[in-house]
């Protein structure tokens, strides 16, 4: 019941709050990553830039990873110039906190490649965005504006096998706006573990 009620939540909260961010200007933010650096999001005006919210015992964040579903996008639109920053607002004493180097273990052992791992331990960068689940997902354009926010794809599960059947938003969201189209589902429902805050 309690899984329930954080999808549940999750759904709402992403279509009570997820509208007021579209087509808006992403919060700016300045936070450490796993190898040390400060990753400012105002530096990276001129790209597109995706921030992945993250938990790595989420099992709605496994079945993206164990299905190798989050590594290949990544992968691709990477190699396409679009950096990809992901994100865990775990606190320190909640599940998915780690330290920096236990980080970089558990993205090697995934075989992830995110531009970068970044820290909002305080939580103060996912709440300026109303992360509410992992993964939670926005897309930010080379203007600073965010043109997509929500859910990864259209199967509430944890199986990796509806990764292959699902609708990838975040795939669908990044060629349009790559071919300089107008983001045609630009806020959708979130769903996921809730951000240990």
């Amino acid at each position: 019941m309690k899984k329930g009620l954080v999808i549940f939540f999750g759904l709402f909260l992403g279509v009570t709050f997820g509208n007021a961010f579209s087509a808006e200007v992403a919060p700016d933010f300045a936070l450490n990553d796993t190898q040390g650096n400060v990753q400012r999001l105002s530096d990276h005006r001129g790209n597109f830039v995706v921030l992945e919210w993250y938990n790595p015992d989420c099992p709605f964040v496994k079945k993206h990873y164990r299905s190798g579903n989050m590594q290949d996008l990544q992968k691709e639109y990477t190699a396409k110039g679009v950096l990809w920053f992901t994100v865990n607002s775990s606190a320190p004493g909640k599940q998915g906190h780690y330290a920096a180097a236990e980080y970089n273990e558990i993205l090697q052992n995934q075989g992830a490649s995110p531009t970068a791992l970044l820290l909002d331990h305080e939580g103060s960068v996912g709440r300026s965005y109303d992360a509410r689940t992992t993964p939670h997902m926005y897309i930010i354009d080379p203007q600073g504006r965010l043109v997509y926010q929500g859910a990864i794809d259209d199967r509430v599960s944890t199986n990796p096998r509806d990764v292959e059947a699902s609708h990838n938003y975040v795939r669908s969201a990044l060629d349009e706006a790559l071919n300089g189209q107008e983001v045609s589902t630009s806020v959708t429902q979130p769903y996921g573990c809730s951000v240990k805050y």
